[in-house]
C-alpha cells in the first residue's frame, strides 16, 4: 500500500503562530513535538500522517487518527514510522517506509506499508 501528501509549510506555520503548542498537540505525540525546530519538520511529520492514513485507504478520521501514527528519527536521522496496535491489527501491517522531502514552500511525504492481507486486483 502506497500513499503520498503535499503540505504547504506556510500552512503550518500559521497554524503554530495562531495556536503554539496546541496546534502542534492536536497532531503530535510528545516526542514529536520535541523533535520539531521549524515549521519545516512540523509540514513534514502533517504530510507523513496524512501519508499514512492514504495508504490505509482511510484517511484521518475515526479509523486512523493522528495520534495513531508516530514518527521517531534513527541516530543517522532517518525518519522512521511506529503504528498504534490498533492500526497494525486491524491492517495486518507488517512493515512500512518513509521518505519526507521538502522543496521550496512544500513538505512532501511518501509512505509504504506491507500487510499481510492479499490485495486482489480487480479484473475487467
Amino acid at each position: 500500500m502506497i500513499g503520498i501528501d503535499l503540505v504547504k509549510i506556510a500552512r503550518i506555520e500559521k497554524m503554530m503562530e495562531r495556536f503554539g503548542d496546541k496546534a502542534l498537540q492536536k497532531f503530535l505525540h510528545k516526542e514529536e513535538i520535541a523533535l520539531v525546530k521549524t515549521a519545516k519538520t512540523a509540514a513534514g511529520f502533517w504530510a507523513t500522517k496524512e501519508a499514512v492514513s492514504k495508504a490505509l485507504g482511510t484517511g484521518i478520521g475515526a479509523s486512523c487518527s493522528f495520534h495513531d501514527i508516530l514518527i521517531y528519527k534513527e541516530d543517522s536521522g532517518a525518519p522512521k514510522l511506529s503504528l498504534s496496535s490498533k492500526l497494525v491489527e486491524k491492517f495486518a501491517i507488517e512493515e512500512a517506509a518513509l521518505s519526507i522531502t521538502h522543496d521550496g514552500e512544500y513538505a512532501i511525504s511518501v509512505v509504504t506499508l506491507k500487510s499481510s492481507t492479499t490485495y486482489k486486483i480487480k479484473q475487467f
